[in-house]
């Protein structure tokens, strides 16, 4: 059954980009598209001691490439939510990824308040008003660390994408996200966005196969030759000279979701890091916890802790009497 989006136009545009997403989700293979190593580097500063044991949820996970590897951290519950109907391809995912606990997903949906088997779950629903309360499976769960991988920088109003990752972690719990940066992607700005804005009104297969194949071929030859080359210091000043480093361990079909990924979107957010700051800022951030990474040379990758209910209320302005 496909979630029906809310009527305002934020809502509208956001249910056309995880629709886009999803008609090329749903034509690939089950299994990941990232590697294990690709999926750790995402998440560091956190690691395995992170997610094991704990209860996780996952907001716009698409078709599941990144719940598959944090299943491998035997979280006790682990949760995604997506607007799009890539959730048929998360949950067919899901269920090869972990066939030894099908016994467990079927004891779930008869006894939906027992989580200690069936440890994953997959909800169609918008995750800027997402809150696990609604949902009979998970009524009596909170969120030991919730992640946004790739996603806020898709949405009409990211900043409302950060306040659904916050809400949605408990008191003390941790965050982490990872979004395009504005710095170190002029080009990508420059050259992939007025492509994007035609594409992404095209069907999905012209966008994937007419449009982002043959053009991806040069960038997949230039990240090639800087991986081949010595580490010259002058070669750092060259154009996504870090990404291409990154990237160019990869074939051609992922270069090619790469740069569909790029252009089957019909928004797109290039994220200055004193936006991310702000964020940071909010009262509900443990300062100490806080912190900010530049990956590759052209996106961020930010988190923390949530405070206490207490914390928050101390920094608190009070009213005065």
């Amino acid at each position: 059954m496909s979630h029906t989006p809310s009527s305002s136009a934020g809502a509208a545009a956001d249910y056309a980009t995880a629709q886009a997403f999803s008609s090329s989700w749903n034509n690939l293979p089950t299994g990941s598209v990232y590697t294990h190593q690709q999926f750790v580097e995402w998440f560091e500063p956190l690691d395995e001691s992170v997610i094991k044991g704990a209860s996780v949820l996952e907001l716009g996970c698409g078709n599941g490439s990144l719940l598959q590897h944090a299943l491998s951290w035997q979280p006790r519950l682990l949760v995604g939510v997506d607007l799009g109907d890539s959730v048929s391809a998360a949950r067919a995912s899901m269920r090869e990824a972990d066939k030894h606990e099908a016994a467990g997903v079927e004891e779930l949906r008869a006894n939906p308040r027992k989580h200690d088997r069936a440890n994953w779950l997959v909800v169609q629903a918008d995750l800027l008003d997402f809150s696990a309360a609604e949902h009979a499976e998970l009524a009596d769960v909170s969120f030991d660390l919730v992640y946004c991988i790739g996603v806020l920088h898709h949405l009409k109003s990211p900043s409302r994408g950060f306040e659904a990752v916050l809400r949605n972690t408990k008191p003390g719990g941790r965050f982490h996200c990872w979004v395009y940066a504005r710095e170190g992607n002029g080009v990508i700005r420059g050259l992939v966005e007025p492509m994007r804005r035609v594409a992404s009104m095209l069907p999905w297969w012209i966008t994937k196969y007419a449009i982002a194949t043959p053009v991806v071929v040069p960038y997949f030859v230039y990240a090639k030759v800087l991986r081949a080359l010595p580490r010259w210091g002058l070669l750092r000043r060259l154009p996504l000279y870090l990404y291409s480093l990154w990237i160019g361990e990869r074939g051609f079909r992922f270069f090619r979701h790469v740069a569909f990924d790029q252009l089957v979107t019909p928004e797109t957010v290039y994220l200055e890091k004193s936006m991310v700051e702000r964020w940071l800022a909010s009262p509900e951030v443990d300062p100490d916890s806080a912190y900010v990474i530049f990956r590759n040379g052209n996106s961020w990758k930010f988190g923390g802790r949530k405070r206490s209910v207490e914390a928050v209320a101390s920094r608190t302005p009070k009213t005065a009497q």
